[in-house]
């Protein structure tokens, strides 16, 4: 991998790991769903305005229903849920969680994708589960039961991104050549409108006491604009650059720039027990990434 490349996934993965303290600040004051709904509102901004100082056209070539649906599904609801464990789970947790995606990705693609694992990637999958089981916060933190929703959701959201990476490839990449920008605008514009209903009926049940504080304004602005309209861009020239494979090294990085940003801002801390078990999830990603040698059996 290039010096240029290097860096600028390490970026993506310190901006992708700050994503989470900037839930953990803003969540309380907006909450969970008109976070996630303020997050893609600013990211779809954010990458319009791209796109026109760009000039780069808005061509779906009829596919943009197909996109926003994918925007549902790989922004709008994991963003949800990702709010909703912030107001249970420290940081570090979520963004740890978080890296369980390519263990989802498996195990979905086996079961609903047609997808074959090897015994090496279904070791990867077992590794992945004893560590979540470690991650899981016990002692004072698992004292309030609402850490199992924290929990929960993360693992939802990262089943939605495993979900959405096989329909955009059977839907987008496989049957339309759309520019990556474009797709990422229409997947922000379809995430924006589904989690509309939510931010106002949250407005009309639950109207704010007050107006929030500068602080977490721009935790939401820098969570579109920074967090999901320039990550994608990131993400997306990688993918052009260096593949998909090495790309996805980024889920290594995420967990331990999400503890740093917790522990520095907030004073968040990482148990022992809870650093093993990202350790076993580095390494359970790593069997399930990494390529199979030739002549590795596959299962169905």
């Amino acid at each position: 991998m290039r010096m240029a490349a290097g860096m600028r996934l390490f970026f993506l993965a310190a901006i992708w790991g700050a994503s989470f303290l900037f839930m953990r600040i803003a969540v309380p004051f907006f909450g969970a769903f008109n976070t996630a709904f303020l997050r893609v509102l600013f990211g779809a901004v954010g990458l319009l305005a791209l796109l026109l100082i760009l000039r780069i056209p808005y061509r779906f070539a009829g596919q943009l229903k197909a996109v926003a649906f994918i925007g549902v599904i790989n922004s709008g609801l994991p963003f949800g849920l990702y709010c909703i464990a912030a107001q249970y789970l420290p940081t570090g947790y979520s963004a740890t969680l978080n890296a369980t995606t390519p263990l989802m990705g498996a195990i979905i693609g086996f079961a609903f994708f047609g997808e074959t694992l090897s015994w090496r990637k279904w070791l990867g999958v077992g590794a992945g589960i004893i560590g979540v089981a470690l991650i899981i916060p016990h002692g004072a933190l698992a004292a309030d039961s609402k850490v199992a929703i924290g929990v929960l959701t993360c693992l939802l959201a990262t089943a939605c991104y495993a979900i959405a990476s096989f329909l955009t490839k059977r839907w987008i990449t496989d049957c339309v050549n759309l520019d990556s920008r474009v797709i990422a605008l229409g997947s922000q514009l379809g995430a924006t409108v589904f989690l509309l209903p939510f931010c106002l009926s949250s407005i009309v049940v639950s109207p704010p006491l007050a107006w929030p504080p500068l602080e977490a304004w721009l935790c939401v602005i820098t969570l579109g604009l920074l967090c999901t309209a320039l990550a994608y861009i990131l993400y997306f020239s990688l993918l052009n650059d260096i593949g998909p494979l090495q790309t996805l090294s980024v889920t290594f990085l995420i967990p331990p720039f999400g503890v740093l940003w917790g522990y520095s801002v907030l004073g968040e801390t990482f148990s022992p027990k809870a650093i093993v078990g990202a350790l076993v999830v580095g390494l359970a990603v790593w069997l399930v990434l990494a390529r199979d040698p030739i002549g590795v059996r596959k299962l169905r």
